[in-house]
Order: C-alpha cells, then sequence, then structure tokens
C-alpha cells in the first residue's frame, strides 16, 4: 500500500468514526427532545418496555453479527471498487451523489419487498411490533431480517462499485436519518421538509397498526421514491404496532418471527366464543 493509499484510508476511518459519533450524539439529542416535548404521549409501561427491548436488541444484534462477520458489506466494498456502473468516475461530490441516491432506492425497493412477501415479512415485522413509537425504535430488528438485508446490500455495491469507506459513509448517514423519523417529536415546517426527507410523522403512518396504512411511506431518507412510485401516505394513524402480536422483551420479539398473524388468527378462531345475548 502507498503512501496516498494509506492517507485516504487513514482519513476514511478517521471520517467514518466522527460520523458514527454524531449519529450516537443525534441519538441521544433525539431521546431528550422526545422525553421534554413528546409528539404522542404513550403510557410509562409501553414506553419502558419499548426503549429496554429495542436497545437490547441493538446491542444483541451487533454481538451476532460481528460473530458472524457480517462486517462483509465492507469487504465487498473493498474487493469491487474498481468494478461497478460508478467504477469509471472520480471520486468527487457527483459520484457521491449519485452512489447515495441509488443506495436509498435500493433500500426503498428492499423495504418495499419486505412488506409484499410473506418470508420476509416474517422478520421484518418485528421491527413493527413495537407498541410504542420512539428513537429506539429505529434499533428494532430481527438478526435474520439484518443478516438478510446485508446480503442484498453487498449485491448492490457490486453492482455500483463504490469505495468501501464510501458505503460506509451512506450507511452511517442513513443510520441518522433512520433515528431521526422513528423520533416521537414534533418537526417545524415538517409539511414543507417531507417534501424532500421522509419526516417523523410520515414514518409515523408507516408504524399504523392498520395494514393498509402501514403499507406505505417505505422511505429511508428521500421521500421521492414514495412520491414516485406511488406509496406516500400522509394520515395520523390512531394506534401503533401490530394488531395480533408483540413482543414485550427481547425474547419474545426474537421468537416472534417464527409465530404468523395467520396462525394467531387460527388460534384464536378455537377459542370458544360465549353466546350472544
Amino acid at each position: 500500500m502507498n503512501t496516498t493509499e494509506t492517507l485516504n484510508k487513514t482519513s476514511g476511518m478517521f471520517f467514518n468514526e466522527a460520523l458514527f459519533g454524531l449519529a450516537i450524539l443525534a441519538f441521544i439529542l433525539l431521546v431528550i427532545i422526545e422525553k421534554r416535548h413528546p409528539y404522542r404521549v404513550f403510557p410509562k409501561n409501553i414506553f419502558k418496555e419499548s426503549f429496554m427491548t429495542n436497545t437490547t436488541a441493538f446491542l444483541v444484534n451487533n454481538v451476532i453479527l460481528s460473530v458472524l462477520r457480517a462486517s462483509s458489506l465492507f469487504l465487498v466494498a473493498q474487493e469491487f471498487a474498481s468494478h461497478g456502473l460508478l467504477s469509471g468516475l472520480d471520486d468527487g461530490p457527483v459520484k457521491w451523489i449519485l452512489a447515495f441516491a441509488l443506495f436509498d432506492f435500493a433500500i426503498y425497493a428492499w423495504h418495499f419487498v419486505s412488506h409484499k412477501f410473506e418470508y420476509l415479512w416474517r422478520f421484518h415485522k418485528v421491527h413493527h411490533s413495537d407498541n410504542g413509537f420512539n428513537v429506539s425504535t429505529g434499533f428494532r430488528f430481527h438478526v435474520f431480517d439484518l443478516l438478510i438485508e446485508i446480503v442484498y446490500k453487498c449485491l448492490f455495491v457490486v453492482i455500483i462499485g463504490v469505495n468501501a469507506y464510501l458505503v460506509l459513509s451512506i450507511e452511517i448517514i442513513e443510520l441518522f436519518f433512520i433515528l431521526f423519523h422513528h423520533a416521537n417529536i414534533r418537526v417545524p415546517n415538517e409539511e414543507a421538509i417531507s417534501n424532500v426527507f421522509i419526516t417523523p410523522s410520515l414514518h409515523r403512518t408507516h408504524h399504523s397498526r392498520k395494514r393498509s396504512e402501514h403499507d406505505s411511506n417505505y422511505g429511508i431518507v428521500f421521500s421521492l421514491w414514495d412520491r414516485l412510485f406511488g406509496t406516500r401516505l400522509e394520515t395520523v394513524p390512531e394506534q401503533i404496532g401490530l394488531d395480533l402480536i408483540h413482543a414485550d422483551n427481547f425474547i419474545q420479539l426474537f421468537s416472534l418471527a417464527f409465530i404468523t398473524e395467520i396462525k394467531v388468527k387460527k388460534i384464536l378462531g378455537w377459542i370458544p366464543k360465549g353466546k350472544k345475548r
């Protein structure tokens, strides 16, 4: 490795560490704002169960992913940076913007199919099982959901061909927006902002208990994709979470992927109903 490559690697690592630090600070700041000025007041027991379960999921999932060396996304990007659609472009603002836009669209598409295919939904519904809606909900994912998504992202990285540190930068920026649009806060001028970015009000609809409402607003950063493909919905959901099943702790959260709404409905159907008077 020559001096230039070493300097680029060092600066890339520093930049990503700084970005990650900012994302953590954003999380803390959003938690404080939620506490002082919540958009919707949830019962204390619901908030406590939600926050504890979500943060536990974040910690456990990261341990599992580390053991399984799921950092393969970074390694794949390193290996295939000189291939793919954008590999011929010089590093600079044009390439960075194109890469970010393509990556954001790819995650929009993945989010969409995660709602439409039962096999993917059984893992993704874990994210929707939160009866509260707060910044920690952005950490509430099933580890299998994350693993499958990493494989998808690896394939996408091969297709576009960009620097590994750019991929990490995009991931961290996406994390910031995930934390932002899960925050239980009021955002000034949110209607105007939502014309460009996914905001808490749009994503709150995505967590509605009604399937007809939560099958909408799939974007992560840009709201363009939902408007372009007709999946945008602006409404205030009456209830948050899933209709039949939920999880109060991490063990239940992990197990939730192996319980389908159809099975629950069948079980409920076996329970004798009282005679109507």
